[in-house]
């Protein structure tokens, strides 16, 4: 199976992300959403087909769309094969950047053709659907408003959260290299000496033989 990685990093948590790419339709199209622990996501997508007698894309309910999602630690947290429009959600329990892929089942009848795939990811509290919310919860205007600022000020909490997360590795690994180039010149130093006392004792012994000393 043909695979191609778009690696989209997206440096903002908590807002939507639309597009659509084109793909063939044995092809796998990745995309990289740094995401903190704890935080739900929706990615709503729709599949279409091209007709090369028409010339544009329509709709065709039989094909499906496998979905894929792997956190930083490699573990896949889903995969399911889908219908040609539908959503896909699943919760972050690990901090980092999580790996989205997708590709269409592979199909005799429609080998080689060519795929539009319109992909729409909600990360945060933007993948909540609110109405429901206060349906469900029976909640009016100002309870529901401020339903959403606890929400969005949960997720400042969550995106802070990750970037001092983000802080601690960087630093670890700064301090890691900072080790490494000083054990490196240790080992340089200790190298240099050790040549030097053996080229000393060397010439000593020459110098012996040939009764110059």
């Amino acid at each position: 199976m043909a695979m191609l990685r778009v690696l989209l990093v997206f440096a903002l948590i908590g807002f939507s992300t639309g597009l659509y790419f084109h793909i063939a339709e044995t092809e796998r199209k990745c995309f990289i959403e740094e995401i903190p622990d704890e935080t739900m996501v929706i990615g709503n997508y729709k599949v279409q087909l091209y007709d090369p007698n028409t010339k544009g894309y329509g709709d065709y309910p039989n094909i499906g769309m496998h979905v894929e999602v792997k956190d930083p630690e490699e573990k896949v947290i889903l995969s399911k094969l889908y219908t040609s429009e539908g959503r896909f959600t699943f919760t972050s329990h690990t901090p980092g950047e999580h790996l989205i892929c997708l590709y269409s089942n592979s199909s005799a009848w429609f080998s080689g053709a060519q795929l539009r795939v319109h992909l729409d990811i909600q990360v945060g509290e933007h993948a909540q659907d609110y109405e429901q919310v206060a349906q469900k919860d029976k909640l009016n205007e100002l309870q529901l408003r401020i339903r959403q600022l606890l929400d969005q000020v949960e997720q400042i909490t969550k995106e802070q959260n990750y970037q001092r997360y983000r802080e601690e590795r960087f630093r670890q690994t700064s301090e890691s290299t900072n080790n490494r180039v000083l054990y490196w010149a240790v080992a340089q130093v200790l190298v240099l000496v050790c040549m030097g006392a053996w080229q000393m004792k060397h010439l000593k012994g020459f110098f012996e033989a040939k009764k110059l000393v």
